[in-house]
């Protein structure tokens, strides 16, 4: 990882901090995030960034070889048929680097969980 720049966001310290080819992913991921969730709360948790909205709602983290999205939303069929095959342990969607990446999923996942926590 890069060291990141004296910016006072910490999500942008966070981007800053990896590759310049994953910080184009790593910023499109937020704005899905922020499109599908604009009342939720941004913040850094566990060290990554975080979404809050009426308790934890999503984060995202980045590795070597993939991006790391918390939890995986429960759906219907043909939405856990999609989510497949990036699902990892119980609740981890892991998204190859070298595949591309599905930003359609991703918005679909965080709809789904704003949903969850406004029947809750």
């Amino acid at each position: 990882m890069n060291e990141a720049p004296n910016n006072p966001d910490p999500v942008d310290n966070y981007i800053a901090a990896f590759p310049a080819d994953v910080q184009p992913i790593l910023r499109q991921i937020r704005a899905i995030i922020r499109a599908a969730a604009p009342d939720a709360e941004e913040t850094i948790k566990y060290n990554m960034p975080a979404y809050v909205l009426d308790g934890f709602l999503v984060s995202f983290a980045a590795y070597k070889k993939h991006i790391g999205l918390y939890p995986a939303p429960s759906g219907d069929e043909a939405f856990n048929a999609r989510l497949a095959p990036y699902r990892a342990e119980r609740s981890t969607v892991r998204l190859p680097l070298n595949q591309p990446i599905p930003y359609d999923l991703i918005a679909e996942i965080v709809s789904l969980r704003v949903a969850e926590h406004r029947k809750r």
